[in-house]
């Protein structure tokens, strides 16, 4: 991919936009540690300065997909709690079933978990405050979004569904670390099966830890 200077403020969108497009497809390639600005700009086709023209580091970059993504899992979220909840269900069952949908939904979105376990430890270290000011009003939204779709279905959690909103990610982050070992730990656990007890399945593990939650902080009959 080669690109002609940027001139106009359609020119400069379609390049970010571009900037991002491949850093989403080397995250299906490779976990977000392994993400470079060096080879991003290779595979985009633009020097490294000019990269940084639009975007002031790799972690800027994957704060925005960061949001671009958690924005999509958000929106799919709402129609499978519409499938997988009954709100007419006794309020212990509807906690069950909201964990086993969004443990469900989640594990299936690997690299948002991967960037969820990254954000806090690395990538809104290295950003202006501009950038993670930003990044943090943009989440400000997300995670009123995601609060009042858990209150749609538990409203018996009251303002307790922000809290548990942000535990989910800070969860999926934590436990997904656990659930894609590398390479010389699957060796490991393949010559040693015992010590494949530390491997964590995400869906399982967090369904566990979602529901404990759920239950644990609902109001007693």
């Amino acid at each position: 991919m080669t690109f002609q200077r940027a001139r106009t403020e359609e020119q400069r969108e379609i390049r970010r936009r571009a900037i991002l497009d491949m850093a989403s497809s080397m995250l299906d390639e490779m976990p977000v540690a392994a993400v470079t600005l060096n080879e991003l700009s290779r595979r985009v086709g633009l020097a490294k300065p000019n990269v940084l023209r639009y975007f002031e580091s790799r972690e800027a970059v994957l704060l925005e997909l960061l949001d671009r993504f958690l924005q999509e899992w958000l929106t799919e979220l709402a129609d499978e709690l519409s499938a997988g909840v009954d709100e007419d269900l006794p309020m212990a069952e509807r906690a069950t079933a909201v964990a086993e949908t969004v443990s469900h939904s989640l594990s299936g979105r690997v690299v948002l978990c991967d960037l969820f376990g990254a954000q806090g430890t690395v990538l809104e270290r290295n950003v202006s405050v501009e950038v993670v000011t930003r990044y943090k009003r943009a989440s400000l939204d997300r995670l009123t979004t995601m609060t009042a779709l858990i209150q749609k279905y538990l409203p018996e959690l009251g303002e307790s569904a922000t809290l548990f909103s942000l535990q989910t990610m800070v969860l999926a982050g934590a436990l997904s670390a656990y659930s894609t070992p590398p390479p010389s730990l699957q060796a490991a656990y393949q010559a040693e099966p015992a010590l494949a007890r530390f491997h964590l399945e995400l869906r399982d593990s967090l369904k566990l830890a979602l529901t404990a939650t759920l239950l644990g902080v609902l109001p007693r009959s």
